[in-house]
């Protein structure tokens, strides 16, 4: 083992250094800097290389992250993105906006035994942008050229990484979004201050260049059948991610100023890349001036809370039924919207929305924890006598998302789902219950995280060429002539 590693012990954790809460709340750039060469090498080098690498375990794309930390310390750098990017489609991405406290970096051996994680993303995402800068990071070349087309219905992170993977196989590959930008919630649902929207063009850039055709604007059900979409492909990919709001039926949730996430996140980021969003223009969408409350507890929350700062809200409240240790989004994004001046509502929940042309106020009771759920965290109870009012102008219902109703958008009642309406498929070939068509990320497991998406992108594409090559053969057997 080379013995510029286990530098644990002598070296303190550092993550790379970050812009101050004030200067961050009066824009929507990037918050974090990007680490030196040395400040790199030296966070790099505090990896214990142990036997079992929990980090590695506990990322969705098994990423071989010692050794490319090894590489990234021993200024082996071009290396360290080729092993990186081998089991990742974008790992720069991955480093920015993954939640490595809940994944790699929470598991980390050394984090465990208390002497703070290594900071495994900052690193990841230093190690592409160096190959970004270097001139690595190249168009697909396949080895030869196949005439067996794929259909890619969506241009999220699942839909890109399988368009990718199958270009390197030679595949043609035609992918359909009913956006009119490469990337989904890459670009429409997270903000600018986690993910700069041109890292993401940067990739779809790069897909062009590599062979991959986008058809943007085209919602497939509507400007062009699910059927015809079949007849000219030879298989077919869903990745359509999910986008359907949940919602909460009480008193008062149909007043004026009372909005879904992703519709309020999305007006903003389009705004923020010179869209007219009439809106965001008219204040429906815009939290400039108001006193804005945000319900849930999750990532999408966070990216909420952190967007209302910088659009110039008088107060943020984020009202959560639980405590902050059971939380389901990220820490690391709890603790930057404190720093940021946002009010977290411990243990609260709503049971009523009041106003009469315009929402104006909250009805809210505490909650206390109770015996844990399935999932391990504590069940909330209300408690009683405790209703009360907080004042707010917009209210902004962070509260997941569902898959939309794919068999009649698509006009496709062959098409089996779950009782979540997630698309069923099988887990060895990821094909659905239509011939030649597949499905993967988001709209087969429901809401989860970039990363799975990738990870399902991947496989669905591996499954896929294995698929059109058996075909292929058969077509070559002398049973078939």
């Amino acid at each position: 083992m080379s013995t510029s590693m286990l530098k644990f012990v002598s070296k303190d954790q550092k993550g790379p250094d970050k812009r101050t809460a004030d200067q961050r709340k009066l824009d929507f750039d990037e918050i974090y800097n990007r680490f030196s060469d040395d400040q790199a090498k030296e966070q790099a080098s505090r990896c214990s290389q142990c036997g079992v690498p929990y980090c590695q375990v506990h990322c969705p794309l098994s990423n071989n992250i010692p050794d490319w930390l090894m590489l990234a310390t021993s200024g082996r750098l071009e290396e360290a993105f080729q092993l990186s990017s081998a089991t990742n489609n974008f790992p720069e991405i991955c480093g920015r906006i993954c939640p490595q406290d809940r994944l790699c970096e929470g598991n980390c051996v050394i984090e465990q035994a208390g002497h703070g994680t290594v900071t495994i993303g900052s690193i990841e995402q230093y190690i592409t942008e160096t190959a970004w800068e270097k001139g690595w990071i190249e168009p697909v070349t396949p080895v030869r050229e196949l005439t067996s087309t794929v259909g890619i219905i969506g241009a999220g992170p699942g839909g890109l990484a399988a368009a990718e993977e199958l270009r390197k196989h030679g595949h043609q590959v035609t992918v359909y979004d009913r956006y009119d930008r490469v990337g989904g919630l890459l670009v429409y649902g997270i903000p600018n201050f986690k993910l700069d929207k041109t890292v993401v063009q940067r990739r779809a850039d790069l897909l062009v260049q590599s062979g991959v055709q986008f058809k943007l604007g085209c919602e497939i059900g509507k400007d062009l059948s699910f059927e015809e979409l079949r007849e000219q492909h030879d298989a077919v990919l869903i990745a359509t991610g999910v986008y359907k709001a949940r919602d909460i039926s009480m008193p008062g949730v149909g007043l004026p100023g009372i909005v879904p996430a992703l519709d309020y996140l999305t007006a903003n980021n389009k705004n923020s890349l010179g869209d007219s969003v009439a809106a965001f223009d008219d204040g429906n969408l815009n939290a400039k001036g108001k006193s804005v409350v945000v319900i849930g507890g999750g990532d999408t929350a966070m990216d909420c809370v952190r967007t209302a700062v910088r659009q110039g809200a008088t107060s943020v409240k984020c009202l959560y039924r639980r405590n902050k240790e059971n939380m389901p989004g990220s820490q690391r994004e709890v603790a930057n919207a404190i720093e940021e001046g946002v009010d977290f509502v411990w243990q609260t929940a709503p049971e009523a929305f009041l106003g009469d042309d315009q929402v104006s106020a909250v009805q809210a009771v505490a909650m206390r924890l109770g015996s844990p759920d399935a999932t391990g965290r504590q069940m909330p109870k209300v408690v009683k006598n405790s209703s009360h009012k907080i004042e707010a102008d917009l209210i902004i219902k962070a509260l997941g998302f569902d898959p939309e109703d794919l068999p009649e958008a698509l006009n496709a009642p062959g098409l089996n789902v779950s009782n979540w309406n997630t698309v069923r498929v099988s887990w060895k070939t990821m094909m659905t219950s239509l011939p030649r068509v597949f499905a993967a990320g988001d709209i087969v497991r429901g809401a989860s995280l970039v990363v799975w998406a990738i990870k399902d992108g991947r496989d669905a594409a591996d499954q896929i060429h294995g698929f059109l090559e058996n075909k292929l053969a058969e077509t070559r057997s002398p049973a078939a002539a």
